[in-house]
Order: structure tokens, then C-alpha cells, then sequence
């Protein structure tokens, strides 16, 4: 059975929006050194998940995407310390969007080493969003202690930037806002969306992760394995509606 636990916070909330307690910060064993992180926003009346991966090596903790939440940035390093005894030592944020790179700046400043795609650069400094220090200008095998992992631009979807991250060796598929729930009735915020191209880049994924045991998604529940699977079907229907 999974362990679910909770980080909480000690220090008061007093941000505009009022956020409840039961809004936090939550971890969550995912296999061996890996954990899913998720933190939330208020969007449109309601409070949303943002998940996010850490991962623990011999070299530091790996962050994958920052919180949403301003208020969490510390925190998170504070619990990855403190569970682990880990410092963080580099993040790496999928897409332009604020709930995966809001973070960056802070994480700058802490002296962790922070990387996005170029793509993804143009489209932050374009879009007034936060920066990372370090570019990655083509698809990228990291080795990071005793870990590797790809990481993988397969075309536009849910952006024109996302990527994915891809460990070939444990079979987890970190997908981030790219891939949907498998309860998502829809593909979510389509504004800056490849609608065109969103299924034959849903398709590259499958082909580049082939019997993933874990898909990891950003607003849905990432315990489903079919979350890839449906999301292309949900990519198929929108391209025929168009």
C-alpha cells in the first residue's frame, strides 16, 4: 500500500488568497529514491494540485518543475533536508507556464543549478515568466549520480515547449502537463496549445516510453497508469472536432 504524508508548515498563512491549511505541501513515496511532490493554487475558483517529482541521488536531490505555490519554495528544500538529509542541487522545469517554472529564480538564488529547454527560455522571456540559468538546446541524456534519464522534446501539445522526462531503467514516464488523468474529461487550458499536433506528440511519447510502470501528470491523479493512453484519445477527438 502507498504511504501518503504530509509536510506541515508551521509558519501562519496570510497570503491574499486566504489558503486554508488543507493547501499545503504534500509528499508522497512514489519507488525507491523517488518521490512526487504537490502543492496548489487558486485557479478559477479552485484550489488546484500541481505535481511535481524529486528524485535522491549519491550527488543531491533533483527537483522536477517548482511548486505553483510561492510559499512552498523553501519549504520543499526544508522537508527534502530534513526527511533526507539531501540538499537540492539542480532543477529542471518542463514548460513555460508558471505552475512548473515559478520557482526558478529562488532556486537561482539558493545556488541550485536550474535548466530549461531554449524553447522554453524564449517562451518565458516572452511571456514575463521566470528564468533558468542554464540551457538545454537539444534532446539530453542526464547523469546524475547513479541515475540516468532523458529528457525529450517530442513536439507542441499542451505548449509548444513541453518536454518529458524519461528513466529507461525504473520505467517512470514524468510527463507533466503534457499527459492528463485518466478521469480528465478534456486536455485542460488550450491557449497555448498545438492542438494540431498535440496527438502525433502524444504518440512520439509512447513510442520514446514504451510499458512505462509510472506515468507522472501535473493536475491529475498519477496513480493510473492509463493516463497516456486516454490522453490520446482525448488529442484524437479534439484534432477531429477542429
Amino acid at each position: 500500500m502507498r504511504i501518503f504524508f504530509s509536510v506541515l508548515l508551521t509558519f501562519s498563512m496570510t497570503d491574499i488568497l486566504g489558503q486554508s491549511e488543507n493547501y499545503q505541501l504534500n509528499i508522497t513515496p512514489l519507488t525507491g529514491d523517488f518521490y512526487i511532490y504537490t502543492t496548489y493554487n487558486f485557479y478559477e475558483g479552485n484550489y488546484i494540485p500541481a505535481h511535481g517529482m524529486y528524485l535522491l541521488t549519491n550527488q543531491g536531490a533533483v527537483l522536477f518543475d517548482t511548486p505553483w505555490d510561492t510559499t512552498r519554495f523553501q519549504p520543499l528544500l526544508d522537508s527534502i533536508k530534513w526527511k533526507h538529509n539531501k540538499d537540492v542541487t539542480f532543477c529542471i522545469a518542463t514548460h513555460w507556464h508558471s505552475d512548473r517554472t515559478e520557482g526558478l529564480e529562488y532556486y537561482k538564488q539558493q545556488g541550485i543549478k536550474t535548466y530549461t529547454t531554449l524553447l522554453t527560455d524564449e517562451f518565458s522571456k516572452k511571456n514575463n515568466k521566470k528564468r533558468a540559468e542554464f540551457l538545454i538546446t537539444k534532446d539530453t541524456v542526464f547523469n546524475v549520480g547513479e541515475y540516468s534519464f532523458d529528457l525529450y522534446y517530442p513536439g507542441g501539445g499542451h505548449t509548444e515547449d513541453n518536454i518529458i522526462a524519461w528513466f529507461s531503467k525504473e520505467k517512470i514516464l514524468y510527463g507533466g502537463c503534457l499527459i492528463k488523468g485518466a478521469e480528465a474529461d478534456n486536455l485542460g487550458y488550450l491557449g497555448d496549445a498545438n492542438i494540431a499536433e498535440y496527438k502525433t506528440t502524444l504518440k512520439k511519447v509512447q513510442k520514446k516510453c514504451p510499458d512505462p510502470k509510472f506515468i507522472i501528470v501535473s493536475h491529475h491523479d498519477w496513480t493510473n497508469i492509463n493516463s497516456l493512453k486516454h490522453s490520446i484519445k482525448l488529442a484524437r477527438k479534439l484534432k477531429r472536432k477542429k
